[in-house]
């Protein structure tokens, strides 16, 4: 069985650390989802025969790490799906990106429209048939000159498709390691990571934060002298 980092767990909800290259769900490539992982961690820790009810509440992009929530009863997931309809569910990133951010701290608002062929999306005037209205914040935390690198955390507000790998990109200042949209680092782990989440708990309605930092490795290895994310 696939390790699994537990975060935290009760009867409604359990919060995990998603592994990097592992989809959110089952898809077409048929390979391992964390929704099937965490099924089967339940089913070893709790004894249970056949099917296991487990909700899928947001997601991550397959290449993408960080911290997601699962509800374990149908209540739980109804109520935390809400939650990301009315922005009460908080999402926070980490991202190493191209160039030099500036300001250092601002917000991008724009206009997305998904290309299903491609599976991409790209920037596109207001008004636009299908677009997606995209707003997130960002405070840049570090900037290595050598490298031409920035350190940004994100607050995002909207969970459109690839957000903040397009929204960055279209600024010239896309992620490293992000070769679908034009990142340095061919072949590396794109530098993106929901490092925080906070939640109202679906039940005793109580404010929940979870943090998880990468790695300090390879790319990661920017974050060694940033304090206090």
């Amino acid at each position: 069985m696939q390790k699994l980092n537990v975060l935290y767990e009760d009867n409604h909800v359990i919060v995990v650390e998603k592994i990097v290259n592992i989809p959110s769900q089952g898809d077409k490539t048929g390979d391992i989802d964390m929704l099937s992982i965490i099924k089967d961690y339940l089913k070893e820790k709790y004894n249970k025969p056949g099917n296991v009810y487990l909700g899928l509440v947001h997601r991550l992009d397959r290449p993408v790490g960080g911290v997601m929530v699962f509800a374990k009863t149908s209540k739980a997931a109804a109520r935390l799906s809400e939650q990301v309809r009315v922005k009460e569910f908080e999402k926070k990133y980490l991202v190493v990106v191209n160039g030099k951010v500036e300001p250092s701290k601002g917000e991008f608002e724009d206009y997305l429209l998904k290309n299903e062929k491609k599976n991409m999306s790209r920037v596109v005037p207001e008004g636009t048939k299908n677009s997606k209205y995209a707003n997130l914040e960002y405070e840049v935390l570090k900037y290595n000159e050598e490298i031409n690198l920035s350190v940004v955390k994100v607050h995002l507000h909207t969970g459109r498709h690839h957000q903040i790998r397009v929204q960055f990109s279209s600024r010239d200042h896309s992620i490293y390691g992000d070769q679908k949209y034009g990142g340095r680092g061919h072949g590396k782990q794109i530098a993106l990571w929901a490092y925080s989440l906070s939640f109202l708990h679906p039940v005793t309605k109580e404010r929940m934060e979870f943090k998880v930092l990468p790695e300090i490795n390879g790319t990661w290895k920017i974050l060694e002298d940033i304090k206090g994310i």
